[in-house]
């Protein structure tokens, strides 16, 4: 199994949910997040002052996903979620060793 951690613009959030649900995913974790990478951060003009936003809104979605599918998740993911602008996002895959489900005690990929 793998888990995939991906952070996007939030705007991209619907878009990218709907072509996760197409391709089978079947849930996933959503949280809103403050970062900054290359952008870090940019400035702003609010009522006549400049003001620097040093943290960037975005949107953190956690999927865990069986081997087979992790590739197209992850081609997926960089495909809906691009804008071609920078801040785009990232998206990182991670072994994920063990999932339970709570309700049935199912373990594995059965969990997911």
């Amino acid at each position: 199994m793998k888990y995939i951690i991906a952070a996007i613009k939030p705007f991209k959030l619907e878009e990218v949910r709907e072509a996760l649900t197409a391709i089978g995913v079947r849930g996933l974790m959503v949280t809103e997040i403050k970062g900054f990478g290359t952008q870090s951060g940019h400035t702003e003009i609010y009522r006549g002052a400049e003001y620097a936003v040093n943290f960037v809104p975005k949107v953190k979605l956690e999927i865990a996903v069986p081997d087979s599918l992790a590739e197209q998740v992850v081609e997926t993911l960089s495909r809906t979620a691009r804008t071609g602008k920078i801040g785009d996002g990232k998206v990182f895959v991670l072994d994920l060793e063990q999932a339970t489900r709570v309700r049935t005690g199912e373990a594995g990929d059965d969990a997911l």
